[in-house]
């Protein structure tokens, strides 16, 4: 039904692979339960595998319509330990995580009640949309669990100096799109070092070009708070420009202005990525 055709063949993955590893019966090194969710006891993780950005196909519990989720997504699976086969029902396992995802405020849809070994959950928590999807064998032995915490690719590519210095010069302004900061927070991360050298070497080929850095944020949160939140992201990026790459501070001045100013509609995840931005304006 999913576009997942692979879980179709998991069961078949797991008789291969489980023989060689029932003798552990032992966490696979490296995989860990996503924090999300507790373990069942008498369950390991035989295997794992993490993508920062993927998609998954999930039923939305509201609309009862397939979605194609985008973002990080971690897959777990796992196996009964030998003193535990043919305690659990796949009913009591499903049951098992759709009432923790019901206490934590989310929802769940089951693609049939009778056998609820399918069933997707979505939940929002931190300000962040997470999905869940959870595929049970019948005999409970097994089971997969896929977790996509939604969010847009980041986007590794960008502009470089004299990119950045013609649309300065058209249109007296350049958005910048390989800033990255940490989740609300105002801190720089490294990968944002690319584009900031480029934002130097475009104003060491203009000695007397000064700008305006204005911090732009989508529409999540309170406008307060969002103001509040671009003012302390472009004054980072001033203080980065100053204090590392030895930019005159009176060539530049920081500026927030939150919400106001978004270049397309909040109303997808694509959207909101391109609104949350930086942009460079001429003085």
């Amino acid at each position: 039904m999913m576009r997942n055709g692979k879980i179709i063949c998991w069961s078949v993955v797991l008789m291969l692979g489980f023989s060689g590893l029932a003798l552990a019966q032992e966490d696979q090194k490296g995989c860990k339960d996503h924090p999300l969710f507790t373990r069942i006891e008498g369950y390991y993780l035989w295997t794992c595998q993490v993508k920062e950005f993927d998609a998954f196909d999930f039923i939305d519990p509201a609309t009862k319509h397939k979605v194609t989720i985008e973002g990080r997504k971690i897959y777990t699976g796992y196996s009964v330990k030998k003193g535990f086969k043919g305690k659990y029902s796949y009913i009591q396992v499903s049951r098992n995580y759709t009432n923790a995802i019901e206490r934590l405020g989310g929802t769940f849809w089951v693609n049939d009640p009778r056998t609820p070994f399918k069933t997707s959950m979505k939940l929002l928590k931190d300000d962040k949309e997470i999905w869940a999807y959870i595929h049970i064998d019948t005999d409970a032995d097994n089971f997969h669990l896929i977790i996509v915490e939604k969010q847009a690719m980041t986007q590794e590519i960008v502009a470089d100096a004299k990119t950045m210095a013609a649309d300065i010069s058209t249109s007296g302004r350049v958005s910048i799109y390989g800033i990255y900061f940490d989740f609300n927070k105002a801190d720089i991360k490294p990968e944002s070092e690319t584009a900031l050298h480029e934002i130097t070497t475009m104003l060491q080929q203009d000695p007397k070009l000064k700008v305006y850095v204005v911090g732009h944020t989508d529409n999540i949160g309170g406008y307060d708070y969002n103001m509040k939140l671009s003012q302390e992201r472009a004054e980072a990026v001033v203080k980065a420009l100053v204090l590392k790459y030895k930019i005159a501070p009176d060539r530049l001045k920081a500026a927030g202005v939150g919400p106001l100013v978004p270049v397309t509609s909040n109303d997808t995840e694509d959207g909101k990525a391109k609104n949350r931005r930086v942009e460079l304006v001429k003085q």
